[in-house]
């Protein structure tokens, strides 16, 4: 694999295999949004992952990466990122819940995350989520050859602000590849006093904003892991993992 200022570039084959891991994940997804609703316990989700793994012969990205302990994130209302399936947490009528999955397949990784309303959510939860996916979609524009990195980062800073809402700084997009974390880290709004970098063919970014209604400052659990919104106020998260190619950006996270 090629390197460009320590990012690796993806040939057509690597590319080919990371569009059907992330093919395999969306499909998840698409199932574990079927399945949002009052009265149901976030571990139905983590079964659902695990079984549906099982039956497309992938390993779950996230079961034991460094220690967490589920193939699947699943975070409510205020949680950001990084929270666990529970029997206990059942969800309620308003809630929202976003899901971040990742699988293996052939040796690279596929990873994507969707916030889902559970039943009738109020207007601001509706906008939070549909500002928050769009914004990821703004980003995703600036994916192309000769831009900057920073360029992604600052669509998505722009448009989510735009709407008064907050962007998580603490957790951020990353490259992808034959490991889940590479080179570069994306930041979802525009660093000070840093340089970003050249945007080349055959980068694979997963660019994930993360969206709160009011700060941006996170508080981690005592689990180690749950990230919350400090001020225990909404947050959303939409991601999608996409290939940087000469005739524009590719998302590979899609189901067809």
């Amino acid at each position: 694999m090629k390197k460009f200022r320590g990012v690796f570039l993806k040939n057509d084959k690597e590319i080919g295999l990371m569009r059907e891991a992330n093919r395999i994940v969306s499909r998840i997804l698409d199932e574990l949004g079927k399945n949002v609703r009052p009265g149901v316990p976030t571990m139905l989700f983590e079964e659902i992952c695990r079984a549906r793994c099982d039956e497309y012969g992938v390993r779950p990205a996230f079961l034991g990466y460094q220690g967490f302990p589920y193939a699947l994130c699943c975070s409510v209302n205020e949680e950001i990122v990084h929270g666990f399936p529970s029997r206990e947490r059942i969800l309620e009528e308003g809630d929202i819940v976003s899901f971040d999955m990742g699988v293996v397949y052939s040796g690279f990784y596929g990873d994507s995350a969707r916030t889902f309303g559970v039943g009738e959510v109020s207007a601001e939860s509706q906008k939070l989520m549909d500002v928050t996916r769009e914004s990821l979609y703004k980003g995703i524009e600036q994916a192309v050859p000769g831009n900057n990195l920073y360029d992604i980062s600052a669509a998505i800073q722009s448009y989510v602000e735009g709407f008064g809402f907050g962007i998580v700084r603490r957790f951020v997009g990353h490259g992808i590849g034959s490991h889940l974390h590479e080179k570069p880290e994306i930041p979802n709004f525009v660093p000070k006093g840093i340089s970003g970098i050249p945007l080349k063919a055959g980068m694979v970014l997963a660019i994930e904003p993360m969206v709160t209604v009011g700060t941006h400052e996170v508080e981690v659990l005592d689990d180690k892991w749950t990230a919350v919104t400090k001020d225990g106020k909404l947050s959303a998260h939409f991601e999608h993992t996409i290939a940087v190619t000469s005739d524009g950006p590719r998302i590979l996270s899609l189901s067809e």
